[in-house]
């Protein structure tokens, strides 16, 4: 269980294709804090760490992660949101993030507001994934790239986020122009009540 509050960016430092899975091997300043069989959030997606040397950490995605996310599109060098499994005793900053990535979406368009900046995500849709809570509502919560975030100006298969300069600096959203391919979670309350209204 994570809140969306990523902690840093971790940099990938090699990557190794493990028959149909792919070992992902990253350094960031808690490596040594890290144990192994600990969750950790990377762009969203709940991994576990599978070795700790050298001051970096290796975590293993399988292929059905491999096809819902974008982690087959790392490369050596490029930046990724961690965060660690949320601690039960503070405040959830953010919102109720499972780690586990429903699909991705793509950054169609930028928006620069007054410092701030919008970000417009076109994902795929259809009937049959909206009645299992795969959609946004106004002021609801998503997670882009392990981020939670705020829902702007919803429809059937994109929306939008405000980014304040804050959060563009500390999280790979530094990264992101038009084109750019990233992770998504829906709210997990959205799939319950969709759930619920589908076994009535």
């Amino acid at each position: 269980m994570f809140s969306g509050i990523v902690e840093e960016m971790a940099t990938v430092v090699a990557i190794n294709k493990n028959q149909g899975n792919i070992d992902f091997t990253l350094t960031c300043s808690f490596t040594d804090e890290l144990k192994i069989d600990q969750s950790v959030s990377h762009n969203g997606v709940c991994l576990t760490v599978v070795e700790i040397k050298d001051n970096t950490y290796t975590v293993t995605a399988m292929q059905e992660t491999l096809l819902r996310s974008n982690l087959g599109l790392l490369k050596i060098g490029d930046h990724v949101n961690v965060e660690r499994s949320m601690l039960m005793n503070g405040r959830l900053d953010g919102h109720i993030v499972q780690g586990h990535v429903d699909q991705t979406a793509e950054c169609v368009e930028t928006e620069d507001a007054d410092g701030s900046t919008y970000f417009t995500f076109k994902y795929e849709a259809n009937k049959e994934m909206a009645q299992k809570g795969y959609f946004t509502v106004d002021k609801g919560s998503v997670t882009v790239n392990g981020v939670s975030l705020t829902v702007c100006d919803p429809t059937e298969n994109s929306f939008r986020v405000a980014i304040i300069p804050y959060t563009r600096e500390n999280t790979n959203f530094q990264d992101i122009k038009v084109g750019t391919i990233v992770n998504i979670e829906f709210d997990i309350l959205g799939k319950y009540i969709a759930r619920l209204q589908d076994l009535r």
